[in-house]
């Protein structure tokens, strides 16, 4: 019953504009229907456990990663692909995801750190905050009781010694081995390991023997001595490039004490050797096998594998083939290969193709950084990236990238803390005074709010490109 005056007024209303029906029944329904009132702003992000990257650029959201954390589930692998032009943050990505994932108390890592400046590797600050010494891998120092890795360290298997000798012996040759030099090596290396009981074998062992085989070696197989001998001329001289050639004093002799392969991080300093020598290749293929026999282990721990200027071994089919297998192996116990390249036409058109198309397979996640427009077209094509996503490469940003898991593609902007951040970038740190520090987070915070927006205007632009010629 209305109140007089609230009469009045209704009647003075209707008599003016009409009745006017104000009041409706409610509308019931479920959140199933009613949720289609709600546009969708986003792809559904990868999950709320793991590493914290940062955030992406077109929602804003948080962005989670963490292979072990997505294996079986998300992701057929846990290995990880990471591209782009230096420049662009590749580095201070793998340094803050290392000590980030190093919270976690089940964590290992092992970084081949091959880039440096002032004389030591870059992730040496990082080492050093943490209270360890990088193994570093250096001719000079080693022939000055510097570090040595031992090819026939009794930790390898007999079989993984001889296959190391194979892979060092190609990689330096530049072609596989013949059967009759493989003979010679085979029959070289049985000896030693079978004679060489009261120490640890070195290459020194196996060039003597290659250089004097016995008689019964001939006898065996029915042939002349002299025959065997000359078998074995070309794998004794490579193998005499690491005993006293150029290569001397890290890998001819017993395996270094004090090497603690249980520290949460190890870092191989490889920035003293030369990068486009054959050098390279073959400390790769040491570093990894040895890791593959006294290093993974079936623990539980989840081990981190990250290789800087991994073109070394994706474009050596020998060092491919035998990391190919170093990642089939490890991933039944726990292991994340983490390969960080410039650019992928460095591997797939070099002569490892086949072998590089089979690592980077089984690298179920791919982070792409800036790239000129035809290597991000080439890079789209092979990783089989969505059209809006390649289109978009060449406009990113320094921090951001495009992350492709498993077929989740996002475009997402790298957040580093002010802890992280010194080392991180190391030259900065050493350089910069305190007044300009504060002036560049100023501008750096302007920066990244600009860069962020243009990045979420440019992947709308993509997308709606993309829909626009499927329509």
């Amino acid at each position: 019953m209305l109140d007089p005056l609230a009469a009045i007024t209704d009647a003075f209303t209707s008599f003016l504009f009409g009745r006017v029906e104000t009041t409706r029944l409610p509308v019931r329904t479920s959140t199933g229907q009613a949720q289609a009132v709600y546009l969708p702003t986003a792809a559904p992000g990868l999950g709320d456990s793991g590493v914290i990257i940062g955030r992406e650029v077109y929602s804003g959201k948080g962005y989670i990663y963490d292979p072990f954390q997505l294996y079986g589930q998300q992701l057929p692998a846990p290995h990880w692909l990471v591209l782009g032009e230096s420049g662009n943050g590749k580095s201070a990505l793998e340094k803050t995801y290392v000590l980030r994932q190093l919270r976690f108390r089940d964590r290992q890592v092992v970084v081949l750190d091959a880039q440096g400046e002032d004389g030591v590797g870059e992730w040496n600050l990082i080492a050093k905050a943490m209270g360890l010494t990088p193994i570093r891998l250096d001719p000079m120092a080693a022939l000055d009781g510097g570090i040595k890795l031992n090819p026939l360290d009794p930790a390898i298997t007999v079989t993984g010694q001889l296959a190391l000798l194979r892979t060092i012996i190609e990689v330096a040759m530049g072609r596989g081995l013949d059967e009759r030099s493989g003979f010679a090596l085979k029959v070289a290396h049985a000896y030693v390991a079978e004679t060489v009981t009261d120490r640890q074998p070195i290459l020194t062992d196996i060039v003597e023997r290659l250089r004097h085989p016995l008689a019964e070696s001939a006898e065996a197989m029915n042939v002349d001595l002299d025959d065997v001998r000359a078998w074995g001329l070309d794998v004794a001289l490579v193998l005499d490039r690491l005993v006293d050639g150029d290569l001397r004093g890290m890998f001819d002799g017993p395996t270094s004490v004090g090497i603690d392969l249980d520290s949460p991080l190890i870092v191989f300093d490889l920035s003293h050797i030369d990068r486009n020598s054959i050098a390279m290749p073959i400390l790769m293929a040491i570093v990894g096998v040895w890791l593959e026999h006294t290093w993974i282990r079936p623990d539980r721990k989840k081990r981190i594998f990250l290789v800087e200027e991994a073109w070394h071994i994706i474009n050596s089919p020998f060092v491919a083939q035998l990391f190919q297998r170093l990642l089939k192996f490890g991933r039944r116990l726990g292991l994340s290969f983490v390969a960080v390249v410039h650019h992928l036409s460095d591997v797939v058109d070099g002569a490892a193709a086949k072998e590089a198309a089979a690592i980077l397979k089984m690298a179920s996640t791919r982070t792409i950084y800036a790239q000129k427009a035809d290597e991000a077209r080439a890079t789209g094509r092979v990783l089989g990236l969505p059209r809006w996503a390649v289109e978009i490469i060449p406009t990113l940003t320094p921090g951001i990238a495009v992350w492709d898991v498993n077929g989740n593609v996002q475009v997402v902007k790298h957040l580093i803390t002010e802890a992280e951040r010194p080392l991180v970038f190391t030259d900065r740190a050493m350089t910069e005074s305190s007044a300009d520090r504060s002036a560049d987070l100023e501008a750096e915070a302007e920066a990244e709010a600009r860069a962020e927006a243009h990045a979420a205007a440019q992947v709308a632009l993509a997308k709606q490109m993309a829909d626009d010629a499927v329509a």
